[in-house]
């Protein structure tokens, strides 16, 4: 897992062969002026665009997730979001088994801990992160690019 800011994106190019395309993206896009849905900007990277309600803590710890097809860049645009994190060798209270076509598996583990994005701030989780994002109070815009790892 990486937590950062856009400013330090460049950073982190050298990680997957996607991730320039990705940041690139992100740096480029007025990101406050994107709807609400999917945008395709690459083979292997797509982008969802959101903006709801925060949830509470018990309600996202029934998807506490990870994904194995992709890693997910995880952007707040507005707002404040907390997320909960556990690596996934320690996750053992499987809830669904993976989901090869929506590339999820969902954990009822408790996050071993905590950490708040505001805007401009991402984080990245890879396969091995277990995450239980969009806890927070008020409307969270958020955008997520799932780049694939192969």
């Amino acid at each position: 897992m990486i937590i950062d800011t856009l400013t330090n994106a460049e950073r982190y190019y050298g990680l997957h062969k996607n991730f320039k395309t990705a940041f690139e993206y992100l740096t480029a896009a007025n990101l406050l002026a994107l709807e609400n849905g999917v945008i395709d900007i690459a083979d292997g990277v797509k982008v969802i665009v959101s903006e709801d309600p925060g949830k509470t803590v018990e309600s996202t710890l029934q998807k506490f997730e990870c994904h194995n097809q992709n890693i997910d860049i995880q952007l707040c645009i507005r707002g404040h979001e907390t997320m909960g994190w556990k690596p996934r060798a320690d996750c053992k209270q499987v809830v669904s088994e993976y989901n090869d076509e929506k590339d999820f598996m969902f954990y009822s583990d408790k996050p071993d801990t905590y950490f708040s994005l505001k805007g401009g701030q991402f984080v990245v989780f890879f396969p091995e992160d277990v995450h239980a994002p969009m806890i927070g109070d008020g409307l969270i815009k958020k955008l997520v690019v799932k780049v694939r790892i192969n």
